[in-house]
């Protein structure tokens, strides 16, 4: 049984899309939505690497800015979610995105995760990226999320493809 639902969102343009799809997922048999954002640990080391060369920034205050800024966007991407408050859930984890996302999956006992994958290119849909990563590792069911115009756009370069051979 899924009681809980893990959507990972990056704020791409797909997010809210992931959202709703999760959501539609979850409704009809009562689970709970826990939505997650991990600051990558990369961009922290970025904006201490500036630091070190005498700018006035800190990893601290990075994390800060992109919380609130992340915040409002979701605030905007949630609003038309129909799922009660108590089922709904949302936090910000600092680290490599993949690790954080396993390891959120295993202390909160999560059932399914729904993401999206950043790529539109067929050859490279997996490669290097954090869905193929939660593909090849995470112990539960992931469900790869496609919006329409995506799936439309992979089945077209499918048929085309299939018409060369």
């Amino acid at each position: 049984m899924i009681k809980k639902i893990l959507v990972p969102i990056a704020f791409s343009d797909f997010s809210k899309g992931i959202l709703d799809y999760a959501a539609e997922l979850a409704a009809p048999i009562g689970a709970e939505l826990l939505i997650v954002n991990v600051i990558n640990e990369r961009d922290l080391e970025a904006v201490e690497r500036i630091a070190s060369f005498g700018y006035k920034v800190d990893g601290e205050h990075y994390v800060h800015i992109i919380q609130e800024e992340r915040r409002k966007i979701l605030d905007e991407i949630t609003e038309n979610l129909t799922l009660p408050d108590d089922k709904v859930s949302f936090s910000f984890l600092v680290g490599d995105p993949a690790a954080e996302l396993l390891k959120m999956v295993v202390d909160e006992e999560i059932d399914m995760v729904v993401m999206g994958v950043k790529t539109t290119d067929i050859r490279h849909i997996f490669t290097g990226s954090v869905a193929e990563r939660m593909f090849r590792r995470c112990p539960c069911i992931v469900v790869s999320y496609r919006d329409n115009e995506t799936a439309e756009r992979l089945k077209k370069r499918i048929m085309k493809n299939r018409s060369r051979k």
